[in-house]
């Protein structure tokens, strides 16, 4: 269909719908040399998303004390789960869209906010394939302004620099959506089938800082009430399930429990095997696979634990995709109607 501006003598084409689905993860170094980790933790450690802190007082402390030693520590940790194909992170998301655009039929792709590929390049890659409509899924169950948030602020960067741009219809968290939290339960007692049951089950977080926490971020509640869901849906008792948050960086103050604390406690509570488990991640990663299977096990065996089991991610399992498109499907009936 053609409408035709007589006064501008110009003839403009009108698109048909058709709609695609961008994920979106935090991202990846390109490989885990320390030449290809600086610019990601430039990347990632400069959103003001990630850090609140005066800029003037970061950029000093970032120039002068991160990046210069930073990125040997984190090349070396990211050696330890490097697949053949690259990050675990970005191969176990690409999966993902891959298995999700065969069950949705419809074009999925995925895009990281720091590193590659690039939020920026993906959604451009998507226009140039006629995608009109898309339908965007953080792949961050709870909403944290640090990581939804900023993935989110990217994609708005691209759009400030589209002279055309797409209808966006955004899925901003899942925490306490039935068929992932189903999805979950099914993954942890696959875990309890292969390996038995230990005496308690560690629901690990992610953490933010207490002070993005205290300024009214909601992740902290969603955290709590994916927990309920996840042990109301695996029968487990108050005393049988815990929730902890990992992966504090820096000196500020963090949300707690401590994953590390609680990990080296358990032993001396007489907890001396245990599951755990990361329902804040879709899909595994370094903050999993090595800050969690790796030195989380190895800090509740010195402390005497001794049985320690860590139940991966969904990242492409049938559930997870079948949970993941029910989500995508709701979100887009609701949007039938409009195109905004």
């Amino acid at each position: 269909m053609a409408l035709f501006l007589p006064e501008m003598g110009v003839v403009e084409h009108t698109k048909e719908r058709k709609t695609g689905v961008l994920l979106l993860n935090l991202g990846s170094p390109d490989s885990f040399e320390p030449s290809a980790v600086r610019p990601y933790l430039r990347e990632f450690l400069s959103d003001r998303r990630v850090i609140e802190m005066p800029p003037a007082i970061w950029r000093f402390i970032l120039y002068g004390f991160i990046l210069p030693f930073r990125p040997k520590k984190s090349g070396a940790l990211y050696r330890k789960v490097w697949t053949d194909n690259g990050s675990p992170l970005i191969v176990h998301t690409q999966n993902l869209a891959k298995d999700l655009q065969n069950q949705l039929n419809m074009p999925v792709f995925a895009a990281m906010s720091y590193g590659n590929p690039s939020t920026d390049s993906v959604v451009q890659e998507m226009k140039k394939n006629g995608i009109t409509h898309i339908v965007v899924l953080p792949l961050f169950p709870q909403y944290a302004s640090s990581a939804a948030g900023a993935a989110l602020d990217a994609l708005w960067r691209t759009m400030l620099k589209s002279r055309v741009q797409p209808a966006i219809k955004t899925i901003a968290a899942f925490y306490d959506f039935m068929p992932y939290i189903h999805a979950l339960a099914q993954n942890i007692q696959a875990a309890w089938q292969k390996n038995g049951k230990g005496e308690m089950l560690l629901m690990s977080f992610h953490g933010i800082p207490l002070a993005q926490h205290n300024a009214g971020d909601v992740y902290q509640a969603q955290c709590y009430q994916t927990a309920q869901l996840l042990a109301a849906e695996l029968n487990l008792t108050e005393k049988q399930y815990r929730i902890v948050f990992q992966s504090r960086f820096g000196r500020a103050e963090w949300i707690t429990p401590s994953t590390q604390d609680e990990l080296a406690q358990l032993p001396q509570q007489g907890i001396k095997n245990i599951d755990i488990c990361c329902p804040g991640f879709v899909c595994d990663c370094l903050e999993t696979l090595e800050e969690i299977a790796i030195s989380g096990k190895k800090i509740f065996i010195d402390a005497g634990g001794k049985n320690y089991h860590y139940i991966p991610c969904l990242n492409n399992e049938k559930a997870s995709v079948e949970a993941l498109k029910k989500l995508i499907q709701q979100n887009m009936e609701h949007n039938n109607d409009t195109s905004t």
